[in-house]
């Protein structure tokens, strides 16, 4: 059934390179806990204890705000095909923009999108995995390209006024720091 592990071994880094959906959950120590989606091949595991990922634009940044006001985050993934697992890596993060130094540093390690807004680095503290004996069957059909497609249209100026309207604050009225 379920273990507890220091580190992503051999095995589970196969396992997060197959997949094509993880579940990123933050919360500030008030406010709302949230509980973001993420697809598109945006996931890098660096080493047995760091991955980042790549955080696109969207309606919202909750994962930014949460992660300044508590840098605790957790990852999950969930098998929809072959053998049942549920993986969960817990640890802390930060987040890096355009004008950091890491944020080049990891850039080029994901295709190109317009709709780059962050990268998170996470230190995985803990490894937990668990059976997955209800996790539903599900056939992955293809990626959706709606979110790219409209970040291409818009461009980087339109992207940065979105931001601005849009990514500057959480639902709970707390910072995210995007514009600096």
């Amino acid at each position: 059934m379920g273990k507890k592990l220091e580190s992503i071994t051999p095995d589970l880094k196969k396992f997060i390179e197959k997949q094509k959906i993880f579940f990123v959950g933050t919360a500030a120590a008030e406010g709302n806990v949230n509980v973001s989606p993420k697809g598109t091949d945006s996931f890098r595991v660096i080493d047995k204890n760091k991955i980042v990922w790549l955080n696109l634009t969207g309606s919202g940044n909750e994962t930014a705000a949460h992660l300044i006001k508590n840098n605790r985050m957790t990852v999950m993934f969930c098998a929809f095909e072959g053998k049942p697992i549920i993986l969960r890596l817990y640890g802390t993060a930060g987040i890096y923009h355009k004008r950091d130094q890491e944020f080049a540093k990891y850039i080029d390690l994901f295709p190109a999108n317009t709709g780059a807004r962050q990268i998170i680095e996470m230190h995985v503290d803990l490894v937990q995995t668990s059976c997955g004996f209800a996790v539903p069957f599900m056939d992955f059909k293809e990626e959706r390209t709606t979110l790219n497609d409209w970040s291409s249209k818009q461009g980087e100026d339109k992207i940065k006024e979105y931001w601005k309207n849009k990514n500057t604050k959480s639902v709970d009225g707390f910072e995210t720091n995007i514009l600096g």
